[in-house]
């Protein structure tokens, strides 16, 4: 099968469709790879999937909190769904290929996913904030207009954003060879195959990694040294264990969710196999997502709760 290209000023312009070579190296390993992947895209599926059923089926968990976590999980979803599935299938076909417009599709969304996920952070640290420090107010700050108003916030920062930020990517022309070293659309690769001179756009992805990556990183830092200060007053041992366990799944999901981006885009690679980073990268993007409903269910009361009345209600309406 071949694929198109055209010349462009000395070099060759892809226009038809791209190879994400991916874990081609990994030869007959690739059907284990696609198992484990397969096995852990269901578990993140129903593992979100139960998050979300679970808060709307328990009033008690109907609360400001809970909202953003529903919203949270849905995009944990759309962001797996948005990549998995596609790599699951090049794990078992030879020609890994994918068009230009699909390509350009995938990025928009999983970028769409990760700026919103990084405002959604920040208002969930918000909300413990207001929780914490100003509890006689919660009900008053947090009200349902409100709520609706920070997570639709963040869901139209990610979507308008990424919108123009993949558009402009994609304007500048695809040349030379069509075989991206990657398994899914991520912009560093996509940008080193533009046509043409990247310097501005380059400036563009800082202003948006400053605007909505590290400055939500800088409000939720700032959110939880208020937070351990206001904890720290409190009188008991048992009350400051109370009232931080209401906020450590949050943090817990921060750490994870930076700590993973920061391995991935942030520290240096020298000395590193491509082979090494695309194991990094997949760890990164598939790990988060799985965890996440783990980690607000297990360290969770009110979930661990919520789950064992569904479970009685659901047995006991079956034996009836």
């Amino acid at each position: 099968m071949t694929h198109s290209v055209r010349a462009h000023n000395g070099n060759e312009t892809i226009s038809d469709v791209l190879i994400l070579e991916g874990f081609s190296y990994l030869n007959k390993l690739q059907i284990l790879l696609f198992l484990v992947l397969l096995v852990i895209y269901l578990a993140t599926l129903m593992g979100n999937l139960l998050v979300i059923l679970l808060i709307m089926l328990n009033p008690s968990l109907q609360t400001p909190m809970y909202f953003f976590l529903v919203n949270l999980s849905f995009l944990e979803i759309c962001f797996t769904t948005s990549m998995v599935p596609q790599l699951l299938i090049h794990l078992l076909v030879e020609e890994k290929i994918i068009s230009i417009a699909a390509c350009a599709a995938q990025m928009y969304f999983i970028n769409i996913m990760g700026l919103t996920e990084c405002c959604l952070l920040a208002v969930m640290a918000y909300d413990r904030y207001v929780a914490i420090c100003h509890p006689l107010h919660y009900t008053t700050i947090m009200s349902c207009q409100v709520c609706a108003l920070l997570a639709g916030a963040s869901w139209f920062i990610g979507i308008s954003v990424e919108l123009a930020h993949t558009t402009w990517i994609f304007s500048f022309g695809l040349c030379g060879s069509n075989r991206i070293h990657h398994f899914f659309c991520d912009a560093p690769p996509i940008l080193k195959m533009a046509c043409a001179d990247t310097s501005q756009i380059n400036i563009l992805v800082f202003i948006v990694a400053v605007l909505f990556i590290f400055s939500p990183f800088l409000f939720i830092l700032l959110s939880y040294i208020c937070i351990i200060s206001t904890i720290l007053k409190l009188p008991s041992r048992e009350g400051r264990h109370k009232v931080f366990s209401t906020c450590s799944s949050h943090l817990m999901v921060v750490i994870l969710f930076y700590g993973t981006a920061i391995i991935s885009y942030v520290v240096p690679k020298s000395g590193s196999t491509t082979e090494n980073d695309l194991l990094i990268s997949l760890l990164n993007t598939i790990v988060p997502p799985v965890l996440n409903p783990i980690i607000y269910t297990l360290r969770n009361k009110e979930v661990k709760g919520a789950l064992r009345n569904t479970l009685k209600k659901s047995i006991f309406s079956h034996r009836w």
